[in-house]
């Protein structure tokens, strides 16, 4: 087995396992299986807080499984609507972060 095949086959069974690491949620209408990772986006934002206006999130999941959406358009994850801020894809895992305005 290749290392490729390796970390393939541990997308599902480790990382986006239910059991340990991953939530199923809703995202476009479909179930899919996300870990989200707030403290890494906190991480990135240099461990700035927010406005208490907005509110931000970034999760993982299978490449294959959320239609990769650019900057600025926007994805329904259980049944609210988010900016896309970030998207990118490594060895089949997509890192999204989004950002929600909380003030209508």
């Amino acid at each position: 087995m290749s290392f490729k095949d390796a970390v393939a086959a541990d997308r599902q069974a480790v990382f986006l396992d239910t059991d340990f690491f991953g939530d199923t949620h809703i995202v476009d209408g479909k179930e899919v299986d996300i870990v989200v990772d707030n403290d890494e986006l906190k991480r990135r934002q240099g461990g700035q807080e927010l406005a208490i206006e907005e509110s931000a999130t970034l999760f993982y999941c299978k490449t294959e499984e959320v239609k990769r959406r650019k900057p600025s358009q926007t994805l329904n994850v259980d049944g609210r609507i988010y900016t896309v801020d970030d998207w990118k894809d490594d060895m089949g895992i997509s890192t999204v972060v989004l950002r929600e305005n909380l003030v209508t």
